[in-house]
């Protein structure tokens, strides 16, 4: 794989796709995974937390943002689970990315789904990481909405690889560099 490719990895069974993300969250230690030539199974519990928490950012479908929380705040969560301090400037750049430019002191309970989503993946990116992980980023969206959070994903993956575990072909073909198929 390219380190900036956006692969979508279709599938036919619910099984696969959440046992892939337990795999990366940590639940699943059976598989094997090497990565740049390191093996996570030789990590320590401690090791493969630090390594994905700075190697991986997640993009979940239902969002995983806290309404309780302001927009920036979400986002800066991200940073703070790292040991670093809240960077205003660059969450303020980020959401400029993301078409959100004057949304940090939002909370999450007045956006839409698709902002929402967009929090997700700024909050994803804060960290910095190699891969970008989707899990059905756009599954409680409407297509149009879908449109502008894969967009974003292939803008993405000029820079990073992106993958998005998704059962929706259309959006596949069209922003997909490659595709995998899961039966």
């Amino acid at each position: 794989m390219n380190h900036s490719d956006l692969i979508r990895i279709r599938k036919h069974k619910e099984f696969f796709l959440s046992s892939l993300f337990k795999y990366y969250l940590g639940s699943i230690t059976e598989w094997e995974l090497i990565i740049d030539n390191l093996n996570t199974n030789k990590f320590s519990k401690k090791d493969y937390n630090s390594y994905r928490n700075t190697y991986i950012g997640f993009i979940f479908q239902e969002y995983n943002i806290l309404n309780e929380f302001s927009v920036e705040d979400n986002i800066a969560l991200a940073l703070e689970l790292q040991g670093k301090s809240k960077d205003k400037s660059a969450i303020a750049e980020l959401l400029s990315q993301v078409d959100l430019e004057g949304y940090a002191k939002r909370k999450p309970n007045t956006l839409s789904g698709g902002q929402k989503q967009r929090i997700a993946i700024a909050r994803a990116l804060i960290k910095s990481p190699e891969i970008i992980m989707a899990d059905e980023p756009t599954g409680a969206l409407d297509s149009n909405t879908g449109k502008q959070v894969f967009e974003t994903l292939k803008k993405l993956s000029r820079d990073k690889l992106v993958i998005v575990v998704s059962h929706d072909r259309d959006f596949a073909e069209q922003y997909g560099d490659r595709i995998i198929e899961l039966k």
